[in-house]
């Protein structure tokens, strides 16, 4: 019994093992491909000079206000270095290396280094992008380089397996693997999200390295990281950064193209109460004054819809779009206004990152309110609405607002301003319960609300009013 025991687990161990041995067969080998393009990423040291006080800042002062305070006049800062470190990759055999902005910004001094070559190559910033994260650094050395290209990294799918290089925490050289764990992910960095996203390691020190395909092409420039979870990285997408890049490497600025208007995602109820067949455009807060979507038509609470012929699916994808065109082009936009589409040629202007003025402070006088759909309401007195930075009195002044209703759910708040509700100005309750009374056929009704200065868009459900 013993020996057909024994026999019998073997059996059963041999073919157990044959799916193990099959599987460990069928993956990669990163030997190979890490010794080819490790040749090609460097390690990029920087320095800088600050300005900071030895003190640190001080909480709710300037340093200059806690010292005289406290001391008397004080001598001022001094100039204190700070280093920083990070990855790049050769792109060309005349010494050009990709980067990432946040590697070398400010920098008064940036250095490169090869694997496996203590000398350390001066750099010059060539060109960089802030708002892409991407810079353009040249080296002059004294021997041939082996310059990576890029790939396509709109080919990529989910699943394929990627190979990271760079320098984390200051480790040269340093090879990880995973695979594409997701595509097209915004992440809040800037205003041109669009990552990779990969569980191949990615540590403080890989910003700029590549991310590499199998057949070691750059399908992604790493730049980012989760904080919060283990092995979670992003890099800039290949066909995205090529673009820039390729302006960079010549000391030119990107040219985008700007609307001058202020949009947010439209949804599901949002779309109910604009009588859209589904949740997709840009929804149009704010339009501004002499901007170019103001000269070519555009309206407050219109959705943009296409673009040149082409679907905008929501606030990120109309910003890329109007972004990837140049100031001067023309722009023909498909809008949801009233129920119908409308078309408006816009000439585009230069992007503009000026911020909207804050508004004056918060209103506390509440007066006489009527409470609409959980909300305590009243219209704006003269005082108030220059209190609130209103050009006039306009629209609705929320006192108070129930939580467990669907303007406290949707995020309404003390302080906010009411000011048109589905497109039409209100002034007073009675306007506002007019626009519901025509808007429940809809099952929702959607408010332009000013808050701080920001106009948005919120939509409510009328069936629990």
């Amino acid at each position: 019994m013993n020996r057909k025991a024994n026999l019998l687990t073997l059996v059963l161990t041999l073919v157990l093992s044959v799916p193990a041995i099959a599987q460990a067969r069928s993956l990669p080998d990163f030997t190979e491909l890490a010794a080819k393009a490790g040749k090609a990423v460097v390690f990029i040291s920087m320095e800088k000079t600050t300005q900071d006080s030895p003190m640190g800042p001080f909480r709710g002062r300037s340093p200059e206000e806690f010292f005289e305070h406290f001391f008397g006049p004080r001598q001022k800062p001094q100039p204190r270095k700070m280093l920083g470190q990070g990855s790049g990759f050769v792109i060309s055999n005349d010494g050009l290396i990709v980067t990432n902005y946040h590697v070398v910004n400010g920098a008064d001094k940036v250095t490169v280094r090869f694997q496996d070559d203590k000398k350390e190559y001066p750099a010059t910033v060539v060109g960089a992008d802030q708002e892409t994260d991407l810079a353009v650094i040249r080296i002059k050395t004294d021997h041939s380089l082996s310059p990576l290209k890029f790939g396509d990294s709109d080919d990529v799918q989910v699943g394929e397996w990627v190979l990271a290089i760079g320098n984390p925490f200051g480790l040269d050289n340093t090879v990880t693997a995973g695979i594409i764990s997701a595509k097209h992910r915004i992440i809040g960095a800037g205003p041109f999200d669009n990552f990779l996203q990969t569980d191949a390691s990615i540590n403080p020190g890989n910003s700029g390295g590549p991310l590499l395909n199998m057949d070691g092409e750059v399908i992604g420039i790493n730049t980012a990281i989760n904080p919060d979870a283990d092995n979670i990285g992003f890099a800039i997408p290949s066909t995205q950064a090529a673009k820039i890049i390729a302006l960079l490497k010549e000391g030119k600025t990107p040219q985008r193209g700007w609307l001058g208007v202020t949009i947010q995602d439209v949804s599901e109820t949002q779309a109910k109460a604009l009588g859209l067949p589904e949740p997709t455009g840009a929804l149009v807060a704010s339009v501004g004054k002499g901007a170019p979507a103001d000269k070519g038509g555009v309206r407050q609470g219109d959705v943009i819809l296409e673009v040149n012929g082409q679907k905008a699916e929501d606030n990120n994808d109309l910003l890329k779009k109007i972004a990837g065109l140049a100031p001067g082009d023309e722009a023909a936009l498909v809008l949801w206004r009233n129920g119908e589409k409308v078309t408006k040629t816009v000439t585009l202007g230069q992007r503009n990152e000026k911020a909207m003025a804050a508004m004056g402070p918060d209103h506390q006088d509440q007066g006489q309110a009527a409470t609409v759909l959980g909300m305590s309401l009243k219209p704006i007195s003269d005082q108030e609405a220059q209190a609130l930075g209103l050009d006039k009195p306009q629209g609705l002044l929320v006192v108070d607002v129930d939580p467990n209703t669907p303007a406290g759910e949707e995020g309404i708040r003390q302080g906010d301003v009411i000011l048109q509700a589905n497109q039409k100005d209100v002034n007073s309750v009675a306007d506002l319960n007019s626009v519901i009374k025509n808007a429940e056929k809809r099952g929702a009704v959607m408010l332009l609300v000013k808050r701080q200065g920001r106009n948005s868009f919120v939509a409510l459900p009328l069936d629990n009013k």
